[in-house]
């Protein structure tokens, strides 16, 4: 692939609304919608990929015993023909029925950003996989619809990875239809978010915009401005937070009952135990700090924010079917 089109697909330039995502990923789709816990487990990712890639006809048919083992015998029954094969058209009819209204909410470049990411989970590395897996369980467990369920992503000075971390968590929980669930941010030494996380989002389509006013400084020589983020249409407050860089304990954050995701190796090894949290994952990432002022930090931004929104969209896909309460089907639902 040309590196000037890796560089763009970072930086969001994923294709625009409208844009046949073609057989393939449709079907890759319909097993994250209808698939076993296996099929949507990231660490078969690939194995999932290979089976579809042999299973789908120059028709964008799909053989759907091929893939036995990722989706269940009784859903092949509801969704095959007589000859095991499910058409395109109904492919894409199983598809479209699956989604969320809160996904429809989505920003379009958000959405169009999330649906690119949901195609590259074999992306996800091993250690953060097993830490995705363990908020997936207790999402499972404890989200309700109608009510609130809180998670706070924290890093040293919550300008940088916890911004990127939240905001990505809270859309991926608005394209699993879970708006409810509402991720916020911290740090343990604050200073102000880093422009560069701003354009990151900014980017994908995210609205970024400073309200005017300013928070309590962490640093006395550095402003911490207040910025609105907005993920969804504009019509709905679920849809936009209040960011500014502050202490993850800050009376802004909830305080107690919600899970605590720790992103950087200081603030994990600061904080053994996060005062008021309901559960603590260890979760660090490279912060993308450390190639600001040269040629490659947009796009490292761009790949840090990326790899935290696959794993988080990762987690919700888990963690949907589990979750009875919300009136899907027992089909596992993309």
């Amino acid at each position: 692939m040309d590196l000037s089109l890796i560089a763009a697909l970072a930086l969001g330039a994923v294709p625009s609304a409208g844009s046949d995502a073609g057989p393939f990923v449709r079907s890759l789709w319909l097993m994250q919608r209808y698939g076993t816990a296996a099929a949507t487990d990231p660490a078969n990712d690939q194995q999932v990929k290979g089976a579809l890639a042999k299973a789908l006809g120059k028709d964008g048919g799909l053989a759907l015993s091929k893939v036995e083992g990722f989706i269940e015998s009784d859903t092949i029954k509801k969704l095959a023909g007589a000859d095991g094969r499910i058409s395109a058209a109904k492919i894409k009819e199983a598809v479209d029925a699956a989604v969320p209204e809160s996904r429809t909410r989505l920003l379009p470049k958000v959405r169009e950003h999330a649906d690119f990411l949901t195609t590259s989970f074999d992306m996800i590395d091993e250690p953060h996989r097993l830490a995705g897996g363990k908020l997936a369980d207790w999402i499972a467990k404890n989200y309700r619809p109608g009510q609130r369920l809180d998670v706070i992503v924290v890093c040293t000075g919550n300008t940088r990875r916890s911004v990127l971390g939240a905001t990505m968590g809270n859309i991926a929980a608005a394209y699993y239809g879970m708006p409810g669930l509402r991720f916020h941010s911290g740090g343990t030494a604050p200073s102000a978010c880093n422009p560069r996380t701003v354009a990151a989002l900014k980017a994908i389509g995210v609205e970024v915009e400073p309200t005017g006013k300013e928070a309590t400084r962490g640093d006395p020589q550095t402003a911490n401005p207040i910025y609105r983020i907005r993920w969804g249409k504009p019509d709905d407050a679920v849809y936009e937070a209040l960011e500014f860089s502050k202490h993850y304990a800050d009376p802004a954050n909830p305080q107690r009952g919600f899970a605590a995701l720790m992103v950087c190796g200081e603030a994990d090894a600061e904080c053994p135990l996060v005062k008021g949290s309901a559960l603590r994952v260890s979760m660090p990432y490279l912060d993308p700090k450390i190639y600001d002022g040269g040629a490659y930090e947009g796009v490292k931004y761009a790949e840090r924010r990326d790899d935290i929104g696959r794993l988080m969209l990762a987690v919700m896909m888990q963690a949907r079917p589990r979750i009875t309460s919300l009136g899907a089907p027992p089909e596992r639902s993309r």
